[in-house]
């Protein structure tokens, strides 16, 4: 299995509550549209601070293939092109678990 962690620093005018929300309930509708995805946990930063994310996604794969599936999965590409708009840092992580 791979593991998939991705922590998102918003923009400043995308920190309200309605965005950050959305972005949580779009990510975690991915588990019914992209077949790949195993699980995933999408969580939002309840302390902030100037070092904190405001997000971070924990998904996981039976490999590498599959996590490559779900990147361009059409669902995953509409809201990394969102993201994309919305965010000032990314950072990311994979490994097996």
């Amino acid at each position: 299995m791979l593991r998939h962690i991705v922590m998102m620093k918003f923009r400043e005018e995308v920190r309200n509550e309605e965005e950050r929300l959305w972005f949580k309930e779009k990510l975690m509708g991915l588990l019914q549209t992209v077949p790949s995805l195993k699980t995933m946990e999408v969580g939002l930063n309840m302390i902030p601070k100037p070092s904190a994310f405001d997000l971070v996604l924990t998904a996981d794969f039976d490999d590498e293939t599959a996590l490559n599936e779900y990147r361009a999965h059409p669902e995953h590409v509409k809201i990394l092109d969102r993201i994309k708009e919305s965010v000032t840092q990314v950072t990311a992580v994979d490994y097996l678990i």
